[in-house]
């Protein structure tokens, strides 16, 4: 007689009573799992990553001593292409926030129809305390470490938090060193020049703001004179704050690590940038009144787009919100039970799968030019985006209201439907 091994969800290096954002993510997988019939016997592939790299990243500091750092490279899943994901410097970085990253990246890939699957990396370091040699150092050594998974054909990294086009370049050229030949497939998110994507910086605030404008048009809600919050005002924040601006909505406050600002006629969002890109953060605009951080999540608007970090909106602030339509322009930033309560309210949750990937899509077309040689121009770029992004959205919402089911969970049918197709039409090996 066979033994019968009991499934065990949770991997044994994870502490089962904190299980951080690896658990929001666990919670989302178990709530598709009714929709997705005879595949959800594949269920368990999303509930375990494929494959984690837990690398030491030892660098010599400016003044001659040896400094060591955590870093990691989680690969998700790979079963519809390579992996792809971005790599983030923080000094908060986890095994479970990457693992939860990687798991959102093959979900968000899978949501709008890109060939990758999910994975995602990160360095426990406030690059803040580095110097530029430093950074440079610790990212050509990392990137040497994780050198042995990644690849054009494997795993694309890209900018995350507190990573730039500067550090995919190092990152490029580290990775090519090692190959003996130039690759720049290798990353995306690389300066113009190394073969980087126009339009690559702007891509993810633009298809935040793509996604609002059908969500807005889905709900009647007019664009001119709309009231936006915007949380976290980097290039995301920034660059969706500053589009919805240009279409006559009015951005009335803005709140980063530094503090929140209110302005209820409309702040100047091209001024406000470049407050934050001299000043380091929004505290102390002159064109807005300083405003407390919790009163910021209870102004009355018509859009909230939180697009900092995960964990933003959780069940004590979400009763607070009073947003017609929330598009995160983040990953992970509502947890499940803030996502109750928010619909609850009858407010419309846009997700991080669907709503901040047209970063992921740019990447993807510059991966696809980098292969061919072949550059496009920045607006056929943007054009491409629009209609990716505005097939994806009216897909899911399609979904939606088919099953009756909130916009996160539909995109969640939707990916996990496809991934899982993909591994049950691949089978195992052996």
């Amino acid at each position: 007689m066979i033994a019968q091994h009991p499934t065990h969800n949770l991997p044994s290096y994870l502490d089962t009573n904190h299980l951080g954002p690896w658990g929001i993510y666990l919670q989302q997988i178990d709530r598709v799992a009714p929709y997705l019939g005879d595949l959800a016997r594949w269920l368990e592939t999303l509930k375990r990553p494929k494959r984690i790299l837990v690398v030491d990243v030892p660098i010599e500091l400016d003044n001659g001593k040896i400094a060591h750092f955590e870093g990691y490279r989680v690969q998700h899943n790979t079963s519809r292409g390579p992996g792809k994901g971005g790599v983030r410097y923080h000094q908060d970085v986890t095994l479970s926030e990457v693992m939860a990253l990687s798991a959102w990246m093959s979900v968000k890939n899978a949501a709008i129809n890109l060939p990758y699957g999910g994975a995602k990396g990160g360095i426990r370091v406030d690059p803040r305390q580095l110097s530029m040699g430093e950074l440079e150092r610790l990212t050509r050594r990392y990137t040497s470490e994780i050198g042995i998974i990644i690849g054009p054909n494997k795993d694309i990294p890209a900018p995350d938090v507190n990573t730039n086009a500067q550090v995919m370049a190092w990152m490029m050229d580290t990775y090519s060193m090692n190959e003996g030949a130039t690759a720049t497939g290798v990353v995306t998110g690389k300066p113009i020049t190394l073969g980087g994507s126009l339009g690559r910086n702007e891509a993810t605030g633009r298809g935040v703001f793509v996604v609002a404008c059908e969500a807005a048009r889905d709900l009647g809600v007019p664009l001119e004179g709309a009231r936006v919050l915007v949380q976290g005002f980097g290039n995301v924040g920034g660059i969706a704050a500053k589009l919805f601006q240009e279409a006559g909505a009015k951005v009335i406050a803005v709140q980063d690590h530094t503090g929140s600002v209110r302005n209820d006629k409309g702040l100047d969002v091209p001024a406000l940038r470049q407050h934050v890109q001299t000043h380091g953060g929004v505290a102390g605009f002159p064109g807005g009144e300083d405003l407390a951080n919790d009163d910021f999540w209870t102004l009355e608007a018509e859009f909230l787009v939180p697009a900092a970090l995960e964990g933003q909106l959780t069940e004590e602030n979400a009763p607070c919100v009073r947003a017609r339509i929330v598009v995160e322009g983040a990953n992970g930033p509502t947890t499940p039970q803030a996502d109750d309560i928010l619909r609850d309210k009858g407010i419309q949750v846009v997700p991080d799968v669907l709503a901040n990937a047209g970063g992921v899509a740019v990447s993807y077309f510059e991966w696809v030019q980098d292969f061919s040689s072949f550059f496009w121009t920045e607006d056929e770029i943007n054009q491409r985006l629009e209609r990716i992004m505005r097939a994806a959205y009216s897909s899911i919402s399609g979904v939606a209201q088919e099953h009756g089911v909130s916009l996160r969970t539909a995109a969640f049918i939707v990916a996990c439907s496809r991934i899982l197709e993909a591994r049950q039409l691949r089978g195992l090996y052996p």
